[in-house]
């Protein structure tokens, strides 16, 4: 049956309607909340007074300016506690952990880039599949970050927590960047701006080559393009930016570790010759503004079109010496938009400020497969979908100064999610399929005291709230296993998820600020979309708590020196009745980091960063445990005039041989395969290597 908010026109509607209340009302200059106002500012991390948490902040451009980079992605390891790591190719999207989460692919972080979603929801390869791949650090103008489930802006996928990605506006001076190095990497970056009266032209082409240290070259070829155009600021303006995305690569997947120590492959070598994929994003998307005396409103559109063909072999030769390729393949269309209100209410309402909002999204997903493959060439079917799902919430805020020291955040959050999907092949998958729908009201609410003259500038902060994560609509609409036609149960399309924190903000110095945080974290449900196996596997309830200790630092002009150290527990409610463990598989529970940048405008420039990863329980009784290791990355440059700079990169500074990610589970070699020992799957520690230490050098032109 035809689904409901199944045409761009009731976007158009929805959003009109919100923009026309822009002639209401009063509110403060500062508009929306303050967090977003601040994103770019030069004393962005002076946020006593201003935040609503103790675990939110911003990063600005200037601050990844000096940060050495092996991917793209890692410009979301400046949130205090995230790291991104890789267990295949780089065309693929980052694995991520966050609050004794492991992220997986994004399935609980929600990041927002110019106002568009990332993660992808009932997507070819995991739910909520985060694909940064297509940023350009060099664009990026500032990451707004939250952690826990207590703004109103943020919905689905946002149960660790959010990040917002803004780039430019306007570049002053354009750029022609070439790096080489190490294992065949190259990469050129063309970009720069023109100022057309009242209008900023901003445009940026990527084109760039790496092979990896792999014995089968990654054979990554990425080509990127941006073109934006923008008027006045980000609380006073327009822009409308069009990207285009899309690369191609060969990967090495993780292997058994018992396959490197007993030599059957090197330390970098693939037990399949042909895994790896191709993907594109292309999109087109439009923000407008309007802050005054009397009130401040926000809306925004945008349209994705996005594809994914993943091949991979997990599991290595359980079925035989052919191989147990697999290809997902995900097409779909993405459009939706916000809008946002507010209004200050005036003295005789403590100067409360209101905020309502809607937001809508709608993913037409045309193809959604499982493939058995053999070097990339389909052998069946496993099961072919195609999905219609649509998601709208309304949101209300209201912030109240209720003394000098003492400020609160009252916000409501209703989210709706209707889905349909619609079995096409696959030969146990036809039973599958049909409609499903879920809604949830999350209220959250935040205290803060101070700020007090305690310390120096001290504020305290609690908060709880509920927020929630979205399953794959085909788990929500199962019948069958589509693997071998066994009954299975249908899932609900929506997770529950509550949290809270305390904590406080600190500047014990000046251009010294510290936050620390206690948090605590329960979901109702574990359930995740295995991709590989075209099935939701159940996982259970679970929690978690934490602390977080963040410090950013400007001990002198031009240096910036920020450490951060997170620890945490994540256990499920009920004991696995396999093995009665409880522990949640990959969920770090220390993270460190450490960076240092240094820039006085002078000659010489760069920045050094360590990082720390605790061992983590690969299976629930943590009776197997990743290796703990520490890794180094470090840049530096040389300005040769102000038209010609010299950098230098070096990636795993000390040359760690340590490992990327490591799992536990079932997989066979080949010669275990021929040779008769693998039996349906042999259970082992699976890994990843870190890439070895490796140079990269760039030659940059501005004019």
């Amino acid at each position: 049956m035809p689904h409901p908010l199944s045409f761009p026109t009731a976007l158009a509607a929805v959003l009109a309607s919100v923009a026309s209340l822009a002639n209401l009302g009063s509110a403060r200059a500062a508009g929306l909340p303050t967090l977003q106002e601040v994103a770019v500012t030069a004393a962005s991390h002076d946020l006593a007074g201003v935040a609503d948490t103790a675990t939110e902040g911003t990063v600005t451009g200037k601050q990844l300016a000096n940060r050495p980079l092996l991917r793209p992605a890692e410009v979301l390891e400046a949130v205090p506690g995230l790291i991104v790591t890789q267990h295949s190719g780089d065309g693929k999207a980052n694995q991520y952990f966050l609050r004794g989460f492991n992220l997986d692919h994004g399935s609980d972080f929600a990041t927002h880039v110019m106002g568009m979603p990332v993660n992808m929801v009932s997507h070819a390869h995991g739910q909520g599949y985060m694909d940064v791949n297509f940023l350009i650090p060099e664009l990026v103008a500032g990451i707004q970050y939250r952690k826990g489930v207590y703004a109103a802006a943020d919905g689905d996928f946002a149960t660790a927590g959010s990040a917002r990605i803004d780039y430019r506006r306007q570049l002053d001076r354009g750029l022609v960047e070439l790096s080489l190095g190490q294992h065949d990497f190259r990469r050129l970056l063309a970009a720069g701006g023109h100022r057309l009266g009242d209008l900023n032209l901003v445009a940026a082409v990527e084109t760039s080559g790496y092979d990896g240290p792999w014995e089968q070259p990654q054979k990554l070829r990425k080509y990127n393009g941006v073109l934006r155009l923008s008027s006045g600021s980000a609380a006073n303006g327009f822009s409308l930016t069009a990207m285009a995305y899309q690369a191609a690569w060969k990967a090495t997947e993780h292997v058994p570790e018992r396959a490197i120590s007993g030599g059957e492959i090197g330390r970098y070598g693939a037990l399949s010759a042909n895994d790896g994929g191709q993907t594109h994003r292309y999109s087109l998307s439009g923000d407008w503004a309007t802050s005054t005396e009397g009130g401040a409103s926000k809306a925004g559109l945008y349209v994705i079109d996005y594809g994914l063909n993943y091949f991979a072999n997990p599991s290595g030769y359980i079925d035989g010496a052919q191989g147990d390729q697999h290809e997902q393949a995900d097409r779909r269309t993405v459009w939706g938009g916000q809008a946002s209100r507010s209004w200050l209410l005036g003295p005789a309402w403590r100067d409360t400020e209101l905020t309502a909002g809607l937001q809508l999204r709608h993913d037409r997903i045309g193809q959604l497969g499982l493939y058995r493959t053999e070097d990339r060439r389909r052998t069946a079917t496993v099961r072919e979908d195609r999905v219609v799902q649509t998601a709208v919430a309304a949101l209300f805020e209201a912030r109240t100064q209720w003394t000098g020291w003492l400020r609160s955040t009252l916000a409501l959050r209703h989210d709706r999610i209707d889905a349909q999907a619609t079995a096409l092949a696959g030969p146990f998958n036809m039973a599958n399929g049909g409609t499903a729908g879920a809604g949830q009201t999350s209220p959250k609410l935040g205290v803060v005291f101070g700020p007090f003259r305690l310390l120096g500038l001290t504020e305290f902060y609690a908060n709880w709230g509920h927020g929630l994560h979205s399953n794959d609509a085909r788990g929500a609409t199962a019948r069958t296993n589509p693997q071998d036609g066994s009954a299975a149960s249908a899932v609900p399309l929506i997770v529950k998820a509550r949290g809270s924190e305390i904590g406080l903000r600190v500047t014990p110095l000046p251009g010294w600020n510290s936050s620390l945080a206690i948090w605590q974290m329960q979901l109702a449900s574990e359930l995740v979309f295995i991709g590989d196996a075209g099935v939701t596997e159940p996982k259970g309830a679970s929690r978690r708590h934490g602390v977080e200790w963040s410090n950013y630092i400007t001990p002198a002009d031009g240096w910036i020196v920020d450490a951060d150290l997170a620890w945490s527990q994540a256990r499920f409610t009920e004991a696995n009745p396999d093995n009665g463990g409880r522990h949640v598989p990959n969920a770090i529970p220390l993270t460190a980091s450490l960076g240092i940048t240094a820039d006085r405008g002078g000659n010489w420039f760069g920045g050094l960063r360590l990082r720390y990863l605790g061992a983590y329980a690969l299976e629930e009784t943590a009776t197997h445990q990743s290796g703990a290791f520490w890794m180094a990355n470090l840049k530096a440059g040389y300005r040769v005039n102000a038209q010609w700079q010299l950098t230098l990169d070096v990636l795993n500074l000390f040359d760690k041989k340590a490992n990327d990610i490591e799992y536990w589970g079932g997989a066979c070699t080949r010669n275990e395969t021929l040779g008769g020992s693998c039996g349906g799957g042999i259970d082992g520690r699976l890994v990843h290597p870190l890439e070895p230490r490796s140079l990269r050098l760039g030659l940059r032109a501005s004019f």
